[in-house]
């Protein structure tokens, strides 16, 4: 007969659980407000999740998961990766980790690599021409799939970074959203990640040790801009702590009337009303700006929560529930 023996935990092991435990709870939390902000996921869709093998991809796969069994809504999962024939790219580290969780998943094989080297001259950045193709890839096999929704793994770091691109070399003020539809208007895509700090996610990838496969087509690009303003906000981050915070609100806090975009104000029939306007100008009154705070913990009892919707995916399901895989 067998004695199982209580081994008992170092103070230090203690602490490292309490972080786990703690860092998985509040990337859930992130991934849930996020999907109850922008009503990313309805009852009875199938999310394509698009895997790339990087830590991102693979942290959105395995949240959703989680979210999957425990959400009061149905909805099933399935992963799509793009194999684009990068020399040396491991094909078959996905497959092996895809059929192990026991998940719908299915591996596109296209050749984009060999496009892109053909038309992008030596020394010129590949993301432009890669994107597109990746994108048209990944929209058609969504119609082969039936999906209603497709998951990318961008974080509140890449919308953050693309705010500063289009404004450094884009003369526009645009970020990335974190739902949108596509230009034929076929296909929603979301990013459940939009709240989730980067830190954060290369911890979760390290605690859940995922597999990760390097980007060699892209990633080794040096002086990218994207990569130079990643270095600008980071050093931001490191400096001014709760600035990266401050500036993802800006995001959700805009005044058209205080910007110059005629399409988006009529600024050319303003009149005088004698009476007060709810976005109105306090022309002379001084402004008063704070340092920005520090970010929120999820066990922060002064934390705002957010106002409650018809239903959360946060919440449990009801005992008895079943969930559609």
């Amino acid at each position: 007969m067998s004695v199982s023996v209580a081994v008992e935990l170092t103070e230090a092991e203690k602490k490292a659980r309490y972080q786990a435990n703690k860092l998985t709870k509040r990337l859930r939390h992130h991934v849930g407000d996020a999907i109850n902000d922008f009503q990313m996921i309805e009852p009875g869709d199938k999310v394509m999740v698009c895997l790339s093998g990087g830590k991102d991809s693979y942290a959105l796969l395995d949240i959703l998961l989680g979210l999957q069994k425990s959400a009061p809504i149905d909805f099933s999962l399935v992963a799509v990766n793009l194999d684009q024939k990068q020399p040396g790219f491991p094909a078959d580290v996905l497959p092996t980790y895809l059929a192990q969780l026991g998940i719908e998943y299915r591996i596109i094989e296209e050749d984009t690599y060999s496009i892109v080297k053909k038309l992008v001259p030596e020394g010129k950045t590949t993301c432009s021409l890669c994107s597109r193709l990746r994108r048209g890839i990944l929209y058609r096999v969504a119609d082969e799939l039936g999906a209603t929704k497709i998951a990318l793994g961008h974080h509140r770091e890449d919308i953050l970074e693309t705010l500063f691109l289009n404004m450094f070399y884009g003369g526009k003020l645009k970020a990335m959203p974190p739902k949108l539809i596509s230009d034929d208007g076929k296909h929603i895509v979301i990013r459940p990640l939009a709240y989730c700090r980067e830190k954060d996610l290369v911890r979760y990838a390290e605690q859940r040790q995922f597999p990760i496969i390097p980007c060699n087509l892209c990633g080794s690009q040096p002086n990218l801009q994207r990569q130079v303003v990643k270095e600008m906000l980071a050093d931001w981050d490191k400096r001014f702590p709760g600035r990266i915070e401050t500036m993802f609100r800006s995001l959700q806090n805009v005044v058209p009337s205080h910007l110059a975009d005629t399409g988006l104000f009529n600024f050319h029939d303003l009149q005088r009303t004698g009476m007060p306007m709810a976005d109105g100008d306090t022309a002379f009154d001084r402004q008063t700006f704070h340092d920005p705070l520090p970010p929120q913990e999820d066990d922060d009892e002064t934390a705002v929560p957010s106002p409650r919707r018809v239903f959360s995916i946060l919440d449990s399901r009801p005992k008895g529930d079943g969930c559609a895989s």
